[in-house]
């Protein structure tokens, strides 16, 4: 869905909906990342994998800019419901998750326990794709090792560039976009 609304953002030139998807595809690159740290079965993997939908569900709503522009418009103009309607889809959907979560809390700190292999079944499928386009572009194995070393740095560089934004960016900016402004993005 937030394929869909960016490309349409950018047909209709909704420079709100258009930011506000960019900065959702900046955010959900850790989701990724946690999957990668699933797959090597990183003890932390699911909390990090629950922040990274709470920090998801937290940037789709963070921006008083863009929240105040999708306000004016009316339920007539399809692009901006429909935002709306997945904003609040993401936000039950990332609710709904870390409740289920929750309810394993062991598995927060210990994904490696028999009870915990629930939570490793999504990141197999991604990991046979992965072992299969490593494999074809570089000739060599993925192994869950090598899911794990790529997920850890990934997630330091990740890190950094997020405190890097709450050192710099945030008290600079606070909680606008500054969508309407092509200097400052």
């Amino acid at each position: 869905m937030p394929v869909t609304l960016y490309f349409w953002s950018i047909k209709k030139r909704n420079k709100a909906v258009n930011k506000l998807l960019s900065i959702y595809w900046k955010i959900s690159l850790l989701f990724f990342i946690s999957l990668l740290l699933l797959i090597g079965k990183y003890n932390y993997a699911l909390l990090i994998t629950n922040i990274s939908t709470l920090l998801m569900t937290v940037s789709v709503w963070f921006w008083n800019d863009i929240n105040y522009e999708l306000k004016e418009y009316d339920f007539s103009y399809s692009l901006t419901t429909t935002t709306k309607i997945w904003r609040w889809t993401l936000t039950f959907i990332s609710l709904n998750f870390l409740i289920q979560s929750l309810q394993n809390f062991k598995c927060f700190s210990f994904i490696n326990s028999d009870a915990c292999t629930i939570w490793l079944l999504p990141s197999s499928n991604l990991y046979i794709f992965i072992k299969n386009l490593f494999n074809f572009f570089f000739g060599a194995n993925f192994t869950p090792p090598i899911a794990k070393f790529l997920g850890l740095f990934s997630l330091l560089i990740y890190a950094l560039g997020l405190i890097q934004w709450f050192i710099i960016k945030l008290p600079k900016n606070g909680r606008n976009s500054y969508f309407s402004e092509n200097d400052r993005n």
